[in-house]
């Protein structure tokens, strides 16, 4: 169920002044204006990442359908990896639409590659599902959620097969980076059984593969 931004300190439902990009935050000296409450840098950190989305789209995108493909799919996966790095937890309302709408934007800008992109789809999903089948018959315990398995489904869609690996391997390599990075700012070591959200770097992956190869 769809409710009012809060703060997440007091719950006290936030108004349109408190939801301005950067502004509500530098403007209110990163407090809640309600608690004063410390507002986490984390939030305008991804409010700068939005707004970088279609300055970065803008000057390689060349015509208005890849700007605002590149747009609504960088806006689409940074909620996903926002909601994966807090939560764990890559949600249907998002990563089933990207599917869709992945393969509407190949019908539009390149129609004879719907077969390959819907194909990488069913292929993206599978792999994983296969992958997190095997981590779990041999170690007992979950690897990988169905969650990543629908991003790369979603992944398949927008960038087709033959880019499908190059999507898992950046993914993969981002992922661990920021897994190292996050241990080392927090003070504490990585093992077998340490929980990393995938969602994130595979977000960012798909993200540039496709700006960059697709527009």
């Amino acid at each position: 169920m769809l409710d009012r931004s809060r703060c997440e300190s007091c719950h006290h439902p936030l108004g349109l002044r408190d939801l301005v990009p950067l502004g509500s935050y530098f403007a209110s000296g990163g407090r809640c204006r309600f608690c004063g409450a410390r507002i986490s840098p984390f939030h305008w950190a991804v409010e700068l990442a939005a707004c970088a989305i279609p300055t970065i789209a803008a000057p390689i995108a060349p015509d208005a359908l890849a700007f605002w493909s590149a747009c609504l799919l960088g806006w689409t996966l940074l909620a996903l990896a926002w909601i994966d790095w807090t939560d764990l937890l890559l949600p249907d309302a998002l990563t089933l639409p990207l599917v869709l709408l992945g393969l509407a934007v190949t019908e539009c800008r390149a129609s004879y590659q719907l077969t390959d992109h819907a194909a990488a789809a069913a292929l993206g999903y599978l792999m994983f599902r296969l992958a997190a089948w095997i981590y779990r018959r041999f170690r007992g315990r979950d690897g990988l959620g169905e969650g990543d398995a629908k991003l790369m489904a979603a992944a398949g869609a927008w960038v087709g097969v033959a880019a499908l690996s190059s999507v898992i391997f950046l993914g993969a390599v981002l992922t661990l980076g920021a897994a190292i990075t996050d241990a080392l700012w927090r003070g504490r070591g990585l093992s077998g059984g340490t929980r990393v959200a995938f969602g994130p770097g595979l977000c960012a992956a798909l993200w540039l593969i496709w700006l960059y190869a697709r527009a």
